[in-house]
């Protein structure tokens, strides 16, 4: 009997041990989380996705809704309604410099994270506002023209173009052989507003100055040489691209460049993913692009183009889990290959290895570690003036303005923005 009492009493024992132990068990469990997030890398909008299901199952109470945007699409004007409505992402991107201090009121101190020391301490210049630091760099980017190898060969072009005159030169062979020379895009108003117009602020012999003497009256677009000679170069373009520019979107731009049927595009190492699908043994570099009869010997334009921020108004949970992310990304094994192995960025961060990105990768990182880049230098332009600076350059494109009233309007919405 007292045997039988013994073990009855052992059981009621544990029995009552578990029902203590099962509260602690469920304050244990995390909570579920969503957070939202705004990727504006297009041309690896498949691989975000699976980078971010990647993480999910490492972490099974996160969700991430991931809204790509990009190419044709205006991310910033929605994003401001999402903003101002409360209905942010927690995880968006920003350009830096004036963007960040605009869009202050939505961005996180990133200041402590641990990738902080293993960003190449220039590349975090433009998301740093009174010593903290608010974004973390998407990647480093370089732009130019971008040549098909076997084309230019099979044109008899030997040497790569220098000068405006060469560059004329050598799509006339490219048309004689049959070649479209360039891929025109014009759809898109930020290949002509941020990229082309940067060549001709870049070519200044102090741009900082120059953009200082806009800003105070003492220097004017429209009187300036080299957005005349930018001009220039936009002609050339015109007169042997394809047909059609204004309808010519990024996508239909791009194929018509890894398709074959034209020789020279303006873009960057960012369309690499593109060009390995559907053509994987393009012969591909990089070459200057000329607006004058002034060798150029820079052949690349290699910046920061985003920063990822964490949105400031999301709740504490929320932000919690959007750095823990964001952290991931540039220092867990998974995150890294899929940074340099699926979507080809070259990366800010000293510490993450740039290997197998592919030629136009390898060649803008060489470029940049030389300092033989051009800076990138539309950050420093008014906010919402390269929009304006696309659509009217469109125009032009479609010769609704002349030469003159285009590098008016140039000066017109200089003057306008500077003084908002």
């Amino acid at each position: 009997m007292k045997r039988v009492m013994y073990f009855i009493g052992m059981i009621l024992l544990l029995t009552a041990c578990m029902n203590d132990a099962a509260p602690e068990k469920q304050n244990v469990k995390e909570e579920k989380i969503t957070l939202d997030l705004r990727n504006p890398k297009i041309e690896v909008s498949t691989q975000f996705e699976q980078m971010t299901r990647a993480y999910e199952r490492e972490n099974p109470h996160v969700e991430i809704r991931v809204h790509t945007v990009g190419g044709a699409m205006d991310d910033l004007s929605d994003l401001k309604a999402e903003m101002a409505a409360g209905s942010g992402p927690d995880i968006f991107t920003n350009t830096g410099y004036e963007n960040a201090r605009l869009w202050q009121d939505y961005l996180e101190d990133l200041s402590n994270e641990p990738w902080v020391n293993n960003v190449y301490p220039e590349a975090l210049v433009p998301m740093k506002r009174n010593g903290k630091v608010f974004g973390m760099p998407v990647n480093l980017e370089g732009y130019g023209f971008i040549y098909n190898k076997d084309l230019f060969k099979k044109a008899g072009i030997a040497g790569l173009p220098e000068t405006l005159s060469e560059l004329r030169a050598a799509a006339e062979k490219l048309k004689k052989a049959g070649i479209t020379p360039f891929a025109t895009g014009y759809y898109e108003d930020w290949k002509l507003g941020d990229h082309l117009m940067n060549i001709a602020f870049a070519q200044q012999e102090n741009t900082e100055a120059f953009i200082q003497n806009l800003n105070s009256g003492k220097e004017k677009i429209s009187s300036n040489q080299n957005f005349e000679d930018l001009l220039n170069l936009l002609d050339l373009t015109l007169q042997y691209g394809n047909d059609n520019p204004l309808t010519t979107d990024y996508a239909m731009e791009v194929d018509l460049f890894t398709s074959g049927k034209a020789a020279i595009i303006q873009q960057g190492n960012w369309i690499q993913p593109m060009i390995d699908q559907a053509a994987p043994d393009m012969d591909i570099g990089f070459m200057p692009i000329p607006i004058n009869d002034r060798p150029v010997k820079e052949s690349l334009v290699v910046s920061v183009p985003n920063y990822w921020a964490v949105n400031k108004q999301s709740s504490p949970e929320k932000k919690k889990e959007a750095k823990k992310f964001l952290n991931w990304m540039v220092s867990s094994e998974e995150g890294k290959r899929y940074m340099t192995d699926e979507f080809k960025f070259i990366p800010a961060f000293h510490h993450i290895k740039a290997e197998n990105l592919g030629p136009l990768a390898e060649e803008t990182l060489q470029t940049y570690k030389q300092g033989r880049a051009v800076p990138s230098n539309w950050f420093h332009f008014p906010v919402g003036i390269r929009e304006e600076f696309g659509e009217a350059t469109q125009l032009y494109v479609g010769r609704q303005l002349n030469r003159k009233q285009l590098l008016n309007e140039y000066q017109k919405s200089w003057e306008r923005f500077s003084d908002e």
